[in-house]
């Protein structure tokens, strides 16, 4: 069975230099749903540094040696037990080094740079 619902009318507000081509073309697709607010200027106060922001601090806070392999590990397309391979241990014990039950020696660490190029003090 096909249900076909009418969508809502889609709305946008474009703030800023936007070149006129793109705002008609947008304006084209869906008409009166564009809003232009060419006013509104990019300020610098609106802006912060993210590593000195309080939720990329807390964030970073809360982040483990664990969390970061597996980061690495799912940013190079690898699975548990390619990792676990290349290191000569167990899918099992990539595992538990990625859910803190147990620590990732300097020795893994060390390894572990080699392979994703990246310091081995991220993984300690």
């Amino acid at each position: 069975m096909l249900v076909a619902v009418k969508r809502p009318p889609t709305e946008f507000v474009i703030q800023g230099n936007v070149p006129e081509k793109y705002i008609n073309l947008l304006k084209k697709d869906y008409g009166s749903g564009v809003t232009v607010e060419r006013d509104a200027k990019d300020d610098d106060d609106n802006y912060e540094i993210a590593t000195e922001a309080a939720w990329y601090k807390e964030l970073k806070a809360k982040e483990t040696p664990g969390d970061n392999l597996r980061s690495y590990r799912r940013l190079h397309k690898m699975t548990q037990p390619a990792l676990g391979a290349l290191l000569g241990v167990s899918k099992q014990k990539i595992s538990n080094m990625e859910n803190g039950i147990i620590p990732i020696s300097r020795k893994t660490a060390l390894e572990l740079e080699k392979i994703f190029k990246v310091r081995a003090g991220r993984f300690i």
